[in-house]
């Protein structure tokens, strides 16, 4: 019996494993409708930075070839215009400010679910502009050291016009503003440095902390949030 229930309980974790992976793909598919609808129409991640650093977070997370040409191609048929992109602000258990990326064919229902989740941990529901202006919108690069000390890629990365950068153990954050996130990260892996990951995000400009059941309230929200299918990034400005 032991044998079957530790067949049983793989099969149930598989299923759920497989479950969060289709809503990863699904989530990385609508990045790359947004980027293509954001750049224009634009299809060609050669010509759209915003579409090549969603095509490259989907192949981080191993999405199949055939899935990330199908979005594109998704992207430039009629059923793109159906996607769009929402933004929710407020502030989270402990008046921590909150910012939601959503990507959704249904903003009613999206807001719904989002205003749900908010009333449920007894946050506050804000109205556009409460907390945007405690963000501001930056390009963050995540580099490996491997065989470079932080010296070594600090000077690269401070020639190549970075705005800051931090070390993180074995990886160096480097933060560029939006209109240089692709010439930098270009730059830095010409020169052998690889590249963990790129993207844009919303940097809190003061942070704030909590303490541990605050932090956990603070975490148990981000988490409930971030598990709706429409929901693509969720930052606040807890430390």
């Amino acid at each position: 019996m032991s044998g079957h229930s530790k067949w049983a309980q793989i099969k149930r974790q598989k299923g759920v494993n497989d479950q969060k992976r289709g809503k990863t793909f699904t989530k990385l598919a609508n990045a790359i409708t947004i980027a293509v609808k954001q750049g224009g129409g634009v299809a060609d991640p050669a010509s759209n930075f915003r579409l090549r650093l969603a095509i490259d977070a989907a192949r981080a997370s191993n999405m199949p070839k055939e899935n990330i040409e199908r979005a594109v191609k998704r992207a430039s048929g009629k059923e793109a215009g159906e996607l769009q992109e929402v933004l929710y602000e407020g502030f989270a258990p402990g008046g921590v400010s909150v910012i939601v990326e959503a990507a959704t064919d249904n903003p009613m229902r999206t807001t719904s679910e989002v205003k749900s989740i908010f009333n449920k941990a007894g946050a506050s529901f804000g109205q556009p502009g409460s907390v945007s202006y405690q963000f501001k919108h930056i390009g963050r690069i995540i580099v490996k050291k491997n065989d470079k000390s932080f010296d070594d890629i600090f000077s690269i990365a401070l020639v190549e016009g970075a705005e800051d950068i931090e070390d993180v153990g074995e990886e160096v954050f480097i933060y560029t503003s939006m209109s240089d996130l692709a010439k930098i990260r270009d730059s830095l892996s010409s020169q052998n440095i690889e590249i963990a990951e790129a993207d844009l995000i919303r940097e809190p400009v003061v942070t704030v902390s909590a303490d541990e059941t605050g932090f956990d309230k603070v975490e148990n929200f981000v988490n409930s949030l971030e598990e709706l299918d429409d929901v693509q990034k969720v930052y606040t400005n807890l430390q």
